[in-house]
């Protein structure tokens, strides 16, 4: 397979199943996010909710495309992937898998909603951050913190929006809407009014359809992770594309490069220029005499992915500059041959989102009952309103959407928990949330990340002893 011997095949395969075995772990812990609330209301089946959801949940990781994928893959930096042992670079993406799943199973066993995002990221910053600690150069530099930042903004703040925006809905609803019928508590195993049910079950859908949106992107750029870090020559690049096209958009570079008045750059700006000149005049070195991106072998595909995502860091700096001072012509002609080169590294193959698709539709459609029933029962101390769960879904649902059109992860965990906690507080006030719940909650979101960097962080420095 790939050219691999039959050692690292089986190995390669056995590393996709455990990421497959990730997601479909995300699709059962996370499913009551999106079929608490339409359960708890009466408004679906129980059977009927969870594979409604599975469907429109592997629907998502199709329509989402695959710009949080991007994010989580470049979280470490492609050094780090790429090391010339194979054995160490299984090391890596074996101690990331095994602690995103450990994690991850052992808050379902304990019923407790926990955030697969925090999981995988703090296991890819464990491994990272380990790497450092045994590189030829010790060093912090082998986590990209700028994208960790982003996204550690993003898993911080989109629990806080969930909660104020659902007790800001939920005011909203009672000022606009006078049959109060939707601040009631459902009657026994009867469904709510039709209006209402068509709300809920809209609300449930949207939450399904962006968690795959978001979640499985996840799995999409740990697959990628996967195949770049054991088969590079094959992966790193995508091989599809028309070399010809990007050699003009190379050419086109340099001549808008070539343009810019160097005597007014600043001190960075002049070493961000000289270093995104000599990567284009590398890159171009590479490919002028080739006619196929196929052409290439591993290291020369490694190489090439870092200068082309190097190309693309710095002239962001350029252009972000107030001394980088070039036409709007320049700057838009810059803009788009960036982003066109950017796409031979951010891509993933059909068959890497249809393995995702796949494993978390099915995973949605089991084991979901232990979260359902800490959601719906355990966060606030009456039982689910109408009102509360559809608010609630309605902030989770917009809240993901964004952030996946960001390509930022967010927790559908975190956003949709805290907003049933914040629909709770805007009908009885803090006293009606279950401390004990929200305590167990809370304590899980701290520990996540530290927890996962310090165990992935162990495996890696084991695995790599090991192998």
């Amino acid at each position: 397979m790939f050219g691999l011997d039959p050692t690292y095949s089986a190995l390669l395969i056995f590393c996709l199943l455990m990421a497959c075995a990730f997601e479909f772990i995300n699709g059962f812990h996370d499913t009551a996010n999106a079929v608490a609330t339409v359960i708890y209301t009466n408004s679906l089946k129980p059977w009927v909710a969870v594979i409604w959801s599975g469907i429109l949940n592997g629907l998502g990781v199709f329509w989402g495309g695959i710009t949080v994928a991007m994010g989580i893959s470049s979280l470490i930096p492609v050094e780090v992937l790429t090391d010339p042992n194979l054995a160490h670079n299984i090391a890596l993406i074996l101690s990331l898998l095994i602690t995103a799943i450990l994690w991850n199973l052992g808050t379902w066993y304990y019923g407790i909603p926990c955030s697969s995002s925090h999981t995988l990221v703090g296991s890819i910053l464990g491994v990272g951050l380990a790497f450092g600690l045994i590189a030829d150069e010790p060093s912090l530099k082998y986590v990209n913190w700028s994208k960790a930042g982003d996204i550690g903004l993003s898993l911080v703040l989109s629990p806080l929006a969930g909660f104020s925006l659902a007790i800001f809905l939920m005011y909203i609803l009672k000022q606009v809407i006078k049959n109060k019928a939707i601040f009631k508590e459902p009657d026994t195993n009867l469904p709510p009014p039709t209006w209402i049910r068509v709300i809920l079950i809209s609300t449930c859908s949207l939450v399904s359809f962006f968690h795959g949106s978001n979640d499985g992107q996840k799995g999409v750029g740990l697959i990628m992770l996967i195949m770049i870090a054991i088969v590079p020559s094959y992966f790193a690049i995508d091989q599809s594309k028309n070399l010809a096209e990007y050699k003009a958009n190379i050419v086109d570079i340099q001549t808008v490069y070539s343009r810019v008045d160097v005597s007014q750059l600043s001190k960075a700006d002049s070493f961000e220029y000289a270093k995104v000149n000599s990567l284009v005049s590398d890159l171009n070195t590479k490919i002028v005499k080739s006619t196929s991106f196929s052409d290439f072998g591993g290291p020369e595909q490694i190489a090439m992915r870092k200068d082309i995502i190097l190309i693309g860091k710095s002239s962001k700096k350029l252009m972000e500059s107030e001394d980088f001072m070039i036409s709007n012509i320049d700057k838009k002609i810059l803009n788009e041959h960036v982003n066109e080169m950017s796409t031979l590294t951010d891509y993933a193959p059909k068959w890497v989102i249809l393995m995702i698709a796949i494993s978390l539709g099915l995973g949605t459609m089991v084991g979901w009952k232990r979260i359902v029933k800490t959601i719906g029962e355990k966060i606030g101390k009456q039982h689910l309103t109408y009102a509360q769960g559809a608010s609630s879904e309605l902030v989770a649902s917009a809240t993901i959407g964004m952030t996946s059109i960001l390509g930022l992860p967010v927790s559908t965990t975190q956003v949709l928990s805290s907003g049933i906690a914040g629909s709770m507080v805007a009908s009885k006030g803090i006293k009606n949330l279950q401390g004990k719940t929200i305590k167990n909650i809370f304590i899980a979101w701290a520990l996540t990340l530290p927890v996962t960097v310090v165990l992935a962080g162990g495996l890696f420095l084991l695995f790599r002893a090991i192998f």
